[in-house]
């Protein structure tokens, strides 16, 4: 036997790729629907494989960590905060440093200070904020992140988030206080809600879900109507550049998994861009 595997030259083999014809080992190998196919030649049979959009297909033995992971970062923030502030009042928690140099705070005087248009994101005012928001988040976090990917699904998170913050700068009027994940909670609604229309299944419970939300934003006093606004408007935005703009910009035979890919990973990359352009606009600045 004088044949050798093309990848490891040390082990003679009687075996070779049906596509490529190159000799290889049954560990490089792959079964095909003829013969068996060299590693190589299946990667690179995936990476040109066509394709109109990334897998929306739900992985449920899949873990949404991600999800876990943000809710335990924000149930840790909150607990630093309280071990600050001594106390569960809103008038407590301004006291503590991480929550004073943390909220987004659209008045005068608080220019440069951009990172608040993120950090704001994993503040909260109240046990209760937090509570209603880390259960929101798992109830429609988890499931997305299974379909979407954790990559994807993170991006959609901060760029919602940082869509609320952006909001409240440019149209929120006096100066407020503004801290919460709920931007980033509607940023995945309306990810849901797009997501659903891709998929041709019923919206009716989530557009319900989203009007009853923001006709509680308008109605109940201290919540943020236009941090909601802009995280829903920037989540589904995501998910429309992540399930939509491809097919919209690439040709049918360009249209390639990895370029798929590509091309939403762009579109959430001008999103954030364009919701720090919104939100540094305005004004940050200065400590409390």
């Amino acid at each position: 036997m004088n044949q050798v595997c093309y990848r490891h030259p040390g082990r003679p083999t009687a075996l070779s790729c049906t596509r490529c014809g190159r000799s290889a080992c049954p560990e490089c190998l792959r079964p095909a629907s003829v013969g068996q196919h060299c590693v190589d030649c299946v990667a690179e049979a995936s990476a040109t494989q066509r394709a109109t959009a990334p897998t929306v297909v739900a992985r449920r033995s899949v873990q949404p960590v991600v999800t876990y992971a943000l809710i335990a970062i924000n149930l840790l923030v909150f607990g630093a905060v309280l071990l600050q502030a001594g106390g569960t009042d809103l008038r407590d928690l301004v006291s503590s440093s991480i929550y004073s140099h943390g909220v987004l705070v659209n008045g005068a005087g608080f220019e440069n200070e951009y990172w608040r248009l993120l950090t704001s994101g994993f503040l909260h005012q109240s046990v209760p904020h937090l509570a209603i928001n880390m259960f929101s988040l798992y109830i429609i976090g988890a499931d997305l992140e299974r379909v979407l990917g954790r990559a994807r699904y993170l991006a959609i998170y901060l760029v919602g988030l940082l869509g609320g913050s952006a909001a409240v700068m440019a149209f929120q009027d006096g100066t407020t206080l503004t801290a919460g994940a709920s931007g980033a909670i509607y940023g995945l609604m309306g990810a849901l809600f797009v997501l659903l229309l891709k998929l041709k299944a019923p919206v009716t419970t989530v557009l319900v879900i989203i009007v009853v939300n923001i006709v509680f934003s308008v109605s109940l006093p201290n919540i943020s109507l236009f941090g909601h606004l802009g995280g829903l408007v920037f989540g589904a935005a995501s998910a429309a550049a992540v399930i939509w703009l491809p097919t919209a910009v690439l040709p049918p035979p360009k249209r390639t998994q990895a370029a798929v890919d590509r091309v939403g990973w762009y579109g959430l990359l001008a999103l954030a861009v364009i919701a720090v352009a919104i939100g540094s606009g305005i004004g940050l600045g200065e400590s409390l």
